[in-house]
């Protein structure tokens, strides 16, 4: 594996263009260091990393952060917030040498007036762990009491004394990295700027943010979103336990947006038969084409090459200027 170098950034003088700052935490006094990933192989842009953001509500991780090459204070730029983020800018340092090829996308799609100009914020998940996180945890409450501690060991394979952190996982967005990338970065900081996007476990997670917090964020990108929840098996309870969390809390029609997909190859192919169920939420909830989207993407599979081939669709839709 090749060394990461990293460049902590020093304090900047206000007024200093297209450099971050070293800041106080929102949470904590202690200092954030922003480091340059003077290694980072990308098409475009520059990508800064936290190597453990403070927070009390989960464990610390790195957050990556991707400036857009005509980044400055000169404008205000829209944010997207992604999970998984090691797995987003660069293939040569992920598990499996793959990668969501965001940085490819967000930069043509901005430098070719598709989209408004925006930042993505990528958090790192913690793969022991991965699952708790990305869990849309109240969704968990619709099951039957006594079969959740089984359900939850099950899925950890076998740990014992494991519990959901999906709702402190969220509080650790809003209220711990929110705050500070509004604080240091120029950027929009409303809703109508600020967007959620994932995949799988991450797809999930991005349907609960924007339910759980419709007044933070305007949309919601959820690819091969993980209908099972966990491993796929006869007598499944979380799908039912899921849908029903969507069709109490998905914000109604009129302020977001949505987006979802699916596939129908390696783990994407128990994905279709959910398809009808949730376009049958979003009816339901007022949503149309115009403001949700819940597409087939014939012969393709769970994986980072087929996310980065039809990135630009939800981009386009999310951030596409009205």
């Amino acid at each position: 594996m090749r060394v990461i170098i990293l460049f902590i950034a020093t304090f900047i003088v206000v007024g200093c263009k297209n450099e971050p700052k070293t800041v106080e935490s929102a949470t904590e006094s202690s200092k954030i260091e922003v480091g340059l990933l003077k290694d980072a192989i990308l098409s475009s842009g520059k990508l800064y990393r936290i190597e453990a953001f403070p927070t009390d509500y989960i464990q610390s991780r790195p957050v990556d952060i991707w400036l857009p090459d005509n980044y400055s204070n000169a404008e205000k730029f829209a944010v997207l917030y992604m999970h998984d983020g090691q797995m987003l800018f660069d293939s040569t340092t992920t598990w499996n040498q793959q990668e969501w090829k965001v940085d490819e996308w967000a930069s043509k799609l901005i430098s070719q007036n598709q989209t408004k100009p925006f930042i993505v914020v990528a958090v790192h998940n913690i793969p022991e762990i991965r699952w708790l996180d990305l869990f849309p945890e109240k969704a968990f409450l619709n099951i039957e009491v006594s079969k959740r501690q089984e359900l939850l060991e099950n899925g950890m394979n076998n740990m014992k004394n494991v519990s959901l952190n999906g709702d402190n996982y969220l509080k650790f967005i809003v209220e711990d990295l929110k705050p500070y990338i509004d604080e240091n970065y120029s950027v929009h900081t409303n809703a109508k700027n600020t967007f959620i996007a994932g995949s799988s476990m991450g797809g999930l997670m991005s349907m609960y943010a924007i339910s759980e917090y419709p007044e933070i964020f305007s949309g919601a990108a959820c690819l091969s979103t993980h209908w099972p929840g966990a491993m796929p098996s006869e007598d499944n309870p979380f799908p039912d336990a899921i849908f029903k969390y969507v069709e109490a809390k998905l914000p109604k029609a009129g302020q977001h947006k949505l987006y979802f997909d699916y596939g129908n190859q390696t783990l994407d192919v128990h994905y279709p038969q959910y398809a009808s169920r949730l376009d049958e939420i979003l009816s339901q909830k007022g949503y149309t084409d115009t403001d949700a989207k819940n597409l087939f993407f014939e012969g393709t599979d769970h994986s980072e090459n087929s996310w980065n081939k039809r990135l630009d669709v939800p981009l386009t839709f999310l951030l596409g200027k009205q």
